[in-house]
């Protein structure tokens, strides 16, 4: 008990878990908005929605690994004003310095929410949008065309159709998106350790990035351990109640 103890009253992890918090609701309704919009837009059977489909999908198939990368060179501030890199040289080419930021290197907050973290939220939400498009897309797809038929003949918009007909439909799909997000986000890794690393005062740390430097490089694996434990509980205050949902269906049906 000593461990939690510690762990609970050291600062860095009590960002951590305010990281934690922070990215993982910008992340799924990131990932649930920008899905939701790509699916909608896909299911209009625009001309080349099929390629604009396999496009928005592409980034599933890269690893955290390599998105973090990549997203690090894009958001690498330089030495601002003099050198600025990445997004920054873009904005200062093209006469908007003014727009020049440390992205991933700021240490400004607002209520306990890093500034720092927008950069991986974004390299995140740009990751999963795709998978979040193709289960509403799927969703979509399988809602009968008698229903949209019915409602236009009774007068009803497009609007009017998505809201009350389309999207209850979807909350399941919803519920389902929002447990997997929720999932991979507080046990994110490998997307924030190959992008910023913990980065200046912890601004971008997570609790998987503190166990790791604490059980294998400080070596004090039960500390380590302690944390590992915690995220595993924050895992399951998503997961189980998802499992009991579904079982009780599967039970019903």
């Amino acid at each position: 008990m000593k461990n939690y103890e510690r762990i609970f009253s050291d600062s860095r992890f009590q960002t951590d878990l305010w990281n934690t918090l922070y990215f993982t609701i910008f992340f799924i309704f990131g990932c649930l908005f920008l899905g939701i919009i790509l699916a909608i837009l896909v299911d209009s059977k625009v001309k080349g929605a099929g390629i604009f489909q396999n496009f928005f999908l592409f980034p599933m198939a890269l690893a955290f690994v390599v998105t973090g990368t990549v997203w690090s060179w894009i958001f690498a501030p330089g030495i601002l004003p003099e050198n600025p890199e990445g997004i920054n040289l873009l904005f200062n080419s093209i006469g908007l310095s003014g727009l020049e930021w440390k992205w991933y290197t700021s240490t400004d907050s607002f209520i306990n929410f890093n500034f720092a973290l927008i950069p991986v939220i974004i390299g995140a939400v740009w990751q999963m949008a795709g998978y979040t498009m193709a289960m509403y897309l799927a969703g979509l797809r399988g809602i009968p065309s008698t229903f949209t038929e019915a409602a236009m003949v009774d007068g009803a918009s497009g609007w009017q159709i998505f809201w009350k007909i389309k999207f209850p439909i979807l909350k399941p799909i919803t519920f389902s998106a929002m447990i997997i997000l929720a999932h991979i986000s507080l046990k994110i890794f490998d997307l924030v350790y190959a992008m910023t690393g913990s980065g200046p005062n912890n601004v971008t740390d997570v609790p998987s990035i503190y166990m790791w430097e604490t059980t294998f490089r400080a070596n004090k694996y039960a500390r380590g351990s302690a944390i590992a434990i915690i995220m595993l509980l924050l895992v399951a205050i998503f997961i189980v109640p998802y499992l009991v949902s579904s079982f009780k269906s599967n039970k019903r049906a």
